[in-house]
Order: structure tokens, then sequence, then C-alpha cells
């Protein structure tokens, strides 16, 4: 295989200039309140799907560049365990995986063993933080909590702030918010504001992803119009759902943040991460979002600050399709466990 095709495409982020990493790395400081931001969104829900309709023809990537490509995937995931049987031992695994997300055998037959191969971040409840930015202590694996009375974020105002104060005392690096969908539902759009904009005062330096539960929200214009305040509000990134409704993230969704996120751009200048959650389970449709993603924001957004997969059973998948290339052969899913 083509080693050095699969090591300039696996670390494609590193080869950007210093003023664009510079650029990168201002976080969003949020803008006023503007009414009229929020009106103007219209959304054509027909037309974004025509548009997602012709990805899959247009944009494919084979062989050794189909290889660079999911090594990048890994490197967009946020590792996940948000179940209610969590354990420290089930957390400090899944933080062993996130440092070495594919088997050293396989890493070898591609001849990249010294690219570092790492996840973006591991994701836990805030019971569990400590144990996990323990186990990745020396690594810069991000540590996200996610908060807010999660899943369905209808605890007290007062336990919600408590709770992100919490987690960013034990270390979480970013926090993952729910907003609260009634907020949305009633077009209630200065509440969204100020309640966004408290959490994200209560996370200091940690980043603030704002989850707005896209399957819950009664439209895709009312996924626009909750986007674009939570950006308005200070949100690092904006993510599509919890993983736990009954529709998660979709193209035709992620479409929509996307042009939401190239629109607040345009009028402020700030760039916001977006991440997508829930149902992305194979490597097929991961690489479907990463063509999106280059399309709709460009090359600045390929990079683990400001896109990210809420996944974990991806990983398996990215690994198997991995060792196919590396060997010509598909191994069983059990030859690539979570820790």
């Amino acid at each position: 295989m083509n080693q050095t095709n699969v090591m300039e495409l696996g670390g494609h982020a590193a080869a950007r200039s210093n003023s664009e990493r510079k650029e990168i790395d201002v976080r969003n400081p949020g803008a006023q309140f503007e009414p009229d931001w929020v009106e103007n969104v219209r959304v054509n829900l027909s037309a974004a799907e025509r548009r997602i309709a012709t990805l899959s023809g247009r944009r494919t990537v084979k062989k050794a560049w189909q290889a660079a490509w999911l090594l990048k995937a890994i490197s967009f995931m946020d590792l996940t365990t948000l179940a209610g049987d969590d354990t420290e031992g089930r957390v400090r695994r899944l933080c062993a995986k996130a440092k070495q997300p594919v088997r050293t055998d396989v890493l070898h037959d591609l001849g990249i063993d010294e690219l570092g191969v790492t996840v973006g971040a591991v994701c836990v409840y805030h019971a569990f933080v400590e144990t996990a930015v323990d186990a990745l202590k020396g690594t810069n694996i991000q540590v996200a909590a996610v908060s807010t009375g999660f899943p369905a974020g209808h605890a007290p105002f007062e336990t919600r702030i408590q709770e992100i104060e919490a987690s960013v005392k034990a270390g979480a690096t970013e926090i993952d918010i729910v907003v609260s969908r009634r907020h949305v539902l009633t077009a209630n759009w200065r509440a969204l504001y100020e309640e966004v904009k408290a959490f994200r005062e209560a996370c200091g330096e940690a980043h603030l992803k704002s989850i707005i539960a896209t399957g819950e929200l009664g439209s895709i214009t009312k996924v626009g119009k909750a986007s674009m305040v939570c950006m308005m509000a200070g949100a690092d990134f904006i993510k599509t759902s919890t993983g736990m409704e009954s529709v998660n993230a979709t193209l035709p969704v992620s479409l929509v943040m996307m042009r939401m996120i190239r629109d607040y751009h345009q009028r402020t200048g700030y760039k916001v991460g977006f991440k997508p959650a829930g149902g992305i389970s194979n490597a097929k449709t991961a690489l479907q979002y990463i063509a999106l993603l280059k399309e709709e924001l460009g090359d600045d957004w390929l990079t683990p600050k400001l896109f990210r997969f809420g996944a974990s059973r991806l990983l398996g998948d990215i690994e198997r399709q991995l060792e196919h290339f590396a060997t010509g052969r598909y191994s069983a899913a059990n030859r690539h466990p979570m820790g």
C-alpha cells in the first residue's frame, strides 16, 4: 500500500499554517441576541434532501485515500459510554481504547505505527469524569461530561448550573449540555439564549457543546433557528442529538446545521464546531458526513477542534475496514473490542 498517502492525509490538519491554526483556536465569544437573525432563518426540507441525495454519487474515496480518511475519522470521535451500568472499570477500558483505537498489528500492517492515532475525546457522565481524567493523564485526549440533566434537561436550572461547575472542577475540558426543548417548541428564543449563555459562563475555560435534540423539535426550521440561537449565546459546538432520541443525527439535519454555522461565521468571523451524534455506526456513513462537512464548511473544519462524531459502535467498523485494507480480509467484530 502507499504508506506516504495514508500518513500525509491522516496528518492533514497538522499541515496547516500557523495563522490558520491560530484562527481556529479563537473561541466563539457569542453575540448579542438578534431576533432578526432567528426570524430570518428559512429552511426548505425538500431541497436539503435533494442536496443529500447527490452526495454519495459525487463523493467517494477508495483504497489508500479511504484508509487515510478513516484514520482521520477516528481523530474526530468522542468515544462515549452513557449507560446505566457504567463502572469505573468500563470507563478505564474505554479510555485505554481511546489511547489505542486501532490494534497494533493493523497499524503495523498499514505501516503507520508511529502516526499516534487517538480519538478526540472520551465522553462520560459526571460521576466518571475523575476516572477518565486519571486514565487519560499524559495524553491530548479531551474529557467531555454530559450535563444539565442529560438527556431530557428537566432538572432545576440551579442544579444544571451546579452540575456543569462540578464537572469542570473534576477536570472535564468539554461539557455537552442539553437545551430545554420547550423553549424551542414554544419559539421562546430569548429564553433559550439566556439559558445557553448561563451554561457557557458556568463552563469557564471548558468548551460548551450544545445538544439541540433535533429529532424532538418538530420542524427542520426550528433546528436552524435553535442552532443560530445557541451560537449567539456562545456555544463552541452545536450537536444534533443526545443519541437517545428516537431520531438522532441525519444528513439533511446536519446540512442545515452546517449552513447555520457558515452563516454565523460570515456574520461574526467566529468558527463554531459541529457534532453529529447517534446512529452513526458504520464507516461509509462517517465518510459521507466528512465529505458533507468539507463541501459546506471547508478544510478549516476538518480538525477535532471543530468537528466530532458522537459514537462508540462506529470505531469497531472503522477498525474492521482498516484491517481489510491492510490484509484483504474482513474479521469478526469481536476482534475489535471497545476495551
